[in-house]
């Protein structure tokens, strides 16, 4: 096998698969008679997209050009055109301008008036105003599957992930994940080898599913100026996330095991039908929306009034905006702010909103929307002036890699269908982002001069056993090379 390889330059799997296909093809070529000769146009496009060492070059640019058009700062960013207009016009003047002027007619002041405007208006607004952005965003995706494009890049990593201990059919959840969280988890049922399919289950809300599309949109407008390369990193430290926690997560006993084969048929380039693709927008587009309007509003209720109600002095009432710190929401991120302190944003806002994101991702934008919304500044300038851009990517980082919201631990806790398993994967997720934010920050904050001893030593002593377990022997690879 291993001189096989080496006349071949590539591995073993990678050489049986190529075979298969070339025997389908020979078999297809003895049994169908084509009037055409030579390679189609489809067969030529391929020699480019999916070369060996195009593929990923082509990949990255590709998601670039998506995310700046959806969400970057740039002057054909669309998607951004239409969030500034929603967030700063739309929510930022017409809706509280109507419902002040109505408000006004029925009379309504006091709590009344701050839980529609401040908690319901500014929360909920703050979560839809990233609409466009996420439109935008997935009617480029859904092109991309529609072409065909989305069937090569599971091609492509299939041939990255095999060399990981990975199938290939992992990335085919994570694809569906890039909407929600939850069907990417579902998808997983294809997987036959039960390892592979409890390591994809782990894994795939890494990908950053539509939910997270506002909040990373937030954090790059807020603190990185609308940039594209927040957005994309964002997706690429997700197929990171995947790719490292296979490698250390195959070199455990659980998981250890051959990854199961994967053969899938490339269908031809087409143009994409606008049926298909405004139905895969509108579906992914209003279920956000929905979301928005039932768990995400319930949600922004209760943080306001934990935000806006507190006890002073002895007595329990509603709170002006110099007293939120003794608010009812302020004395629970007390309690949690202090785990936060090594990765950069241990006050008890940026602690609460993460708590939050935990019921639904969405959670966070709408959270910050009521808790920084405040004062005299935009919501923008006030998490500027909360979070520098180490702090805030760490932040970014964290939430996008701890553990999804209830519904998705629901669909985790389904297919896992063990309670011990299902727990091991949540841990496993917090973990895993606590750590890579505990090292962004550290790290960051040495090189910028802000070095925190203690902090620097503890996120060392992580990325040397990250490295132990990324460059630790393969044990079945050891004794499979032994036996040949």
């Amino acid at each position: 096998i291993a001189a096989c390889e080496k006349a071949m330059d590539d591995d073993s799997e990678n050489i049986i698969t190529n075979e298969r296909y070339q025997y389908v093809a020979k078999v297809v070529k003895n049994c169908v008679h084509k009037n055409r000769t030579g390679m189609t146009s489809s067969d030529k496009i391929d020699r480019i997209v999916t070369n060996r060492i195009l593929a990923l070059p082509i990949f990255a640019v590709v998601m670039f050009a998506i995310y700046g058009i959806a969400m970057g700062g740039y002057s054909f960013s669309i998607g951004t055109m239409g969030t500034d207009w929603a967030n700063d016009v739309l929510f930022g003047e017409i809706v509280p301008g109507a419902v002040d002027a109505f408000l006004g007619t029925l009379g309504v002041s006091g709590w009344l008036y701050g839980l529609i405007q401040d908690g319901i208006v500014a929360g909920v607004g703050a979560v839809l105003g990233f609409v466009p952005q996420m439109l935008v965003l997935f009617l480029l995706l859904a092109i991309l599957e529609d072409v065909g494009y989305m069937a090569r890049v599971a091609f492509i990593m299939d041939r990255i992930f095999r060399k990981f201990g990975l199938s290939g059919k992992s990335f085919i959840p994570m694809l569906v994940a890039t909407g929600c969280g939850v069907p990417g988890i579902m998808a997983s049922r294809t997987i036959e080898n039960e390892r592979d399919r409890r390591m994809t289950i782990m894994t795939t809300t890494f990908i950053p599913c539509g939910a997270k599309v506002p909040f990373i949109a937030m954090i790059a407008g807020a603190l990185f100026g609308g940039s594209a390369w927040v957005a994309t990193s964002a997706y690429f430290i997700g197929m990171a996330a995947i790719i490292i926690s296979g490698i250390m997560l195959k070199k455990t006993r659980p998981f250890a095991g051959e990854p199961a084969p994967f053969v899938m048929e490339l269908p031809a380039y087409h143009w994409p039908t606008v049926g298909n693709v405004l139905r895969s927008m509108w579906e992914r587009g209003w279920s956000f929306i929905k979301k928005a309007g039932t768990i995400i509003l319930l949600s922004t209720i209760f943080v306001w009034f934990t935000t806006y109600f507190g006890w002073v002095e002895g007595s329990f009432r509603m709170l002006s905006e110099e007293e939120i710190d003794c608010s009812i929401l302020a004395s629970i991120g007390g309690v949690l702010a202090w785990i936060f302190k090594p990765l950069g944003w241990g006050n008890w806002q940026a602690a609460v909103a993460s708590i939050t994101g935990l019921v639904a991702k969405e959670n966070i934008v709408g959270t910050m929307g009521i808790l920084y919304g405040g004062g005299d500044g935009t919501v923008y300038q006030n998490l500027s002036l909360a979070f520098t851009g180490i702090t805030g990517y760490s932040f970014l980082v964290f939430n996008l890699l701890c553990a999804p919201c209830f519904a998705a631990i629901g669909a985790i806790k389904r297919e896992m269908n063990n309670a011990k398993w299902t727990w091991f994967a949540i841990g496993y997720q917090c973990c895993f982002a606590y750590a890579i934010a505990l090292m962004i920050n550290q790290f960051g904050s040495a090189l910028t001069g802000n070095l925190n001893l203690i902090g620097l030593i503890f996120a060392l002593a992580v990325l040397v056993l990250m490295l132990y377990m990324l460059f630790k022997p393969y044990k079945e690879a050891t004794k499979l090379a032994g036996k040949v």
